[in-house]
């Protein structure tokens, strides 16, 4: 058995330039990969962006296709590159030019979950590496970019919500102690993957909405940032990384009591968002 490459929910008629994702919320571990891995079902969902999906799920009606990931982090992770191998979970993979990602055992096929904790006993084989890229990366990656191309098509412009979550801790470490940690991490790789205009009113929208914004640190984008972001091409990403602890009880990896109270709040930004995308905004010229 292997989990679905993606899901993809597309509303009734698209008004919007915006793709909505969520590449690591996806939740489906098998029997076969929990009985290959050292952790408990808890602790491969770890690293899991869990619930995410459910915040997003009234996109379409917003005017805007949603693809979210079926295939969780662990099994392969789809904002990373299909050539981040890493030769110390995977057999007969050489050793490349250093990688951090690779590294610290956050390649294509993750080594680790979050602290650093291993997920398998030994390696995996190359063959079942190149399955997961071909059965779940390649499939959710082409239909990202179908997605993209549609909306440069129709509307001269795309630009790409990637939706994440971060763990409490990630933040609360890193902020200066005269000054509460963000809520929301906007990442656009420092401008390099998204016009700035779009940048600025998603902050103006989230602050309204009273979350507590930060740009870039700790988090400015990965892969897909970095591949599918190219502002002179009018196809733009803009990351959003989300404080846990705002919506669920990261020990326990459950909604908590004010779940609900927040996804009404982000959906409001969301809703904001895509009408930057609405067809009544001419493309953007690169900066």
């Amino acid at each position: 058995m292997t989990p679905e490459p993606y899901h993809l929910s597309l509303p009734q008629g698209r008004s919007s330039a915006v793709v909505v994702a969520s590449p690591h919320s996806g939740r489906t571990y098998t029997p076969a990969f929990l009985e290959a891995s050292v952790l408990d079902s808890r602790g491969i969902r770890s690293s899991e962006d869990a619930f995410v999906d459910l915040l997003l799920d009234r996109v379409p009606s917003l005017g805007a296709p949603l693809i979210t990931a079926d295939a969780p982090r662990a099994y392969v992770d789809l904002n990373r590159s299909q050539d981040e191998l890493d030769p110390a979970v995977i057999e007969d993979i050489p050793r490349s030019a250093l990688n951090p990602r690779v590294s610290s055992g956050l390649g294509v096929i993750p080594r680790v979950v979050s602290n650093g904790r291993a997920i398998y006993r030994g390696k995996i084989s190359r063959r079942e590496a190149l399955a997961r890229i071909e059965a779940i990366w390649r499939p959710y990656h082409r239909q990202l970019q179908s997605l993209l191309d549609e909306s440069r098509t129709q509307f001269g412009r795309a630009i790409l919500i990637d939706v994440h979550s971060m763990p409490h801790e990630a933040i609360d470490s890193v902020h200066h102690t005269q000054h509460l940690p963000p809520e929301i991490v906007l990442g656009d790789r420092f401008g390099a993957s998204c016009n700035g205009r779009i940048t600025d009113a998603a902050e103006a929208a989230f602050r309204r909405a009273g979350f507590r914004v930060a740009r870039n640190a700790p988090f400015a984008g990965a892969f897909i940032a970095q591949h599918y972001g190219r502002p002179s091409y009018n196809q733009h990403v803009l990351q959003i990384e989300i404080d846990r602890s705002l919506y669920m009880h990261e020990p326990l990896i459950q909604p908590n009591g004010e779940f609900h109270t927040f996804k009404a709040r982000f959906e409001g930004v969301l809703a904001e968002i895509v009408e930057i995308g609405g067809m009544g905004m001419r493309p953007l010229a690169a900066e």
